[in-house]
């Protein structure tokens, strides 16, 4: 939300939010913390927020306060509105590099997740074949006991059949 500051013909500054007057530092503190504003000529109703942020601008350059580097400063001079579009174009194209970067980087990502679900959908799979061959496998057990059993049998059978052949003769 915007905060609109009048600016009466004796320069003083009202706030309309707080309902008071205030300073340009006031006005310098909010734009920092990211408080958009607007300040309009009370009695025009000009915008005037331009003039007062240029001020705060040169305040903070007289008192060797400044955070705007030179060569940006000889730009605003030398081509004005231009360069301020120049800037943001700038800061745009930073922008949009910077979101393709990320989008990039998040390409793989989301490769490696689809092939991790496939990889649990193939493990699913094999996990399911290996209980259906367990199961099978417990169900085999039960006929190979009863084999050997009657094999064991036949084995002493035939092992008394020649012992009795044996006795006959």
């Amino acid at each position: 939300m915007i905060r609109v500051i009048k600016r009466y013909e004796s320069r003083k500054l009202y706030d309309t939010e707080e309902s008071r007057y205030i300073s340009v530092e006031d006005i310098a503190a909010w734009v920092r913390e990211g408080q958009e504003v607007r300040v309009l000529d009370n009695a025009t109703s000009d915008d005037v927020t331009a003039q007062i942020l240029t001020q705060i601008i040169h305040d903070e350059g007289k008192q060797g306060r400044s955070f705007l580097p030179n060569e940006l400063l000889h730009e605003l001079v030398r081509f004005g509105e231009q360069a301020v579009s120049s800037g943001v174009e700038q800061v745009q194209g930073t922008v949009d590099r910077l979101f393709q970067a990320s989008i990039d980087r998040l390409g793989p990502v989301r490769r490696a997740r689809e092939e991790m679900s496939h990889l649990r959908d193939r493990l699913g799979k094999l996990e399911r074949t290996l209980e259906t061959l367990e199961a099978s496998t417990e169900a085999e057990p039960a006929v190979e006991k009863t084999a050997p059993a009657k094999t064991a049998t036949k084995r002493k059978t035939a092992r008394k059949q020649p012992a009795r052949a044996a006795k006959a003769s």
